[in-house]
């Protein structure tokens, strides 16, 4: 196991530094930049502006300048945000997103789980059809589109919940979590339903069947952690997905994350700052994908073999 982690931590070193290298010369190479302002720059200031912050040298000399920061854990200073590293806007605005994005899930395991494993216990019925045409119409609608409808529903019309804010968890925090997650709940929805489906039929569950044990304990105990496999491969990819993804909902519901930081750093073309989220951003995504494989592989013993070296034979 422990030569899987490693063989996977290697490989992430060649990926980040693409990241980072295609992210540097993509952000520079866009029109505009930090300090285009709809208010002119007087010359002289544009000037020690760009010498405060290296942009008047040549961009390889600014490109291996910012690698040799990156190496020092040094994302460098915000270009709009004067006086603040992107360090520290870093650890300011991720704590609210990684909150947010631990609601989403939690939601979507629930909801994507109980309706996957409800529709694999009756396939072909309506027990099935219903919670699985559901998860399609949770699929096919974007975040942008559920989450001004969930708004307009729930905090204008029924004025049942605060439409801004990420204050109290029974109000500001429920329609933003229920929002992001929906979409990944009918993912699971249909991931849990087809590995139910799969491991119902195996020859252990009918003779667990055959011993006279009640159905729950034969879906509770013998079913659902061979059935959830998929689902759990899924859930690394899917909570970067949500941190990476949440600042259309933190921009909607006005989150101050990290989504939030940089849609507006998009916007500013403050480099140093998109730069750090992006390559921040990437970091999690490889280390949730590695998690989830690794408890994967936990439950699954062939996994878990091959994960040591060996075959299972």
């Amino acid at each position: 196991m422990l030569r899987f982690i490693a063989g996977r931590l290697l490989q992430a070193i060649p990926v980040l530094f693409a990241v980072v290298t295609i992210t540097f010369f993509l952000v520079r190479a866009a029109p505009g930049g930090p300090f285009d302002d709809e208010k002119a720059v007087v010359p002289e200031v544009r000037a020690a502006l760009e010498a405060q912050y290296q942009l008047d040298q040549p961009l390889h000399r600014q490109y291996f300048s910012y690698l040799g920061d990156l190496l020092r854990g040094d994302l460098g200073p915000s270009f709009k945000y004067p006086g603040r590293s992107v360090n520290e806007i870093i650890a300011a605005g991720f704590p609210v997103t990684a909150e947010l994005g631990i609601y989403a899930i939690l939601v979507a395991i629930m909801i994507g789980g109980v309706a996957g494993v409800t529709a694999a216990l009756r396939p072909n019925t309506l027990q099935d059809y219903l919670p699985m045409s559901a998860a399609m119409i949770g699929i096919c609608m974007p975040a942008f589109l559920l989450g001004p409808l969930l708004l307009l529903i729930f905090g204008v019309k029924l004025e049942w919940l605060p439409v801004s804010g990420w204050g109290q968890l029974s109000g500001d925090k429920l329609l933003p979590s229920l929002t992001l997650g929906t979409a990944y709940a009918a993912y699971i929805a249909r991931l849990s339903r087809g590995g139910m489906l799969d491991v119902m039929t195996q020859d252990y569950i009918r003779t667990a069947r055959a011993k006279g044990l009640p159905e729950h304990i034969v879906v509770v105990k013998h079913g659902l952690r061979a059935g959830f496999i998929p689902v759990v491969a899924f859930l690394g990819p899917a909570f970067a997905g949500i941190l990476s993804g949440s600042f259309v909902i933190e921009t909607v519901f006005q989150i101050h994350g990290l989504g939030r930081f940089y849609v507006q750093a998009a916007f500013n073309r403050d480099y140093t700052l998109i730069m750090g989220c992006t390559l921040f951003l990437s970091v999690l995504i490889i280390l949730f994908n590695l998690l989830s494989d690794i408890v994967a592989a936990w439950m699954n013993p062939r996994l878990r073999a091959e994960a040591r070296g060996g075959r299972r034979k």
